[in-house]
């Protein structure tokens, strides 16, 4: 997905996917200056709609793959 690195804040847990109520790791922020939260699913299937309308597009899912610093060689 093509994304806009934008200074917006960080999604947070709080942020829920209007489609199911998921955990939110996309933010779209529209050409017409509304947004929309999705979760990594719906962001990938609704992907070709989005980047028509999207003004910017803020994507957290590297997040869902990343592993805390705190976690030890012997803990992964």
């Amino acid at each position: 997905m093509t994304t806009v690195l934008t200074p917006a804040s960080p999604l947070t847990a709080a942020d829920r996917c209007d489609r199911c109520g998921a955990q939110a790791y996309l933010r779209v922020v529209l050409t017409s200056g509304g947004e929309l939260l999705f979760c990594a699913h719906h962001g990938r299937k609704f992907e070709p709609e989005l980047k028509k309308i999207a003004a910017e597009i803020q994507d957290e899912t590297e997040r869902l793959t990343a592993v805390p610093a705190s976690v030890g060689e012997e803990d992964r």
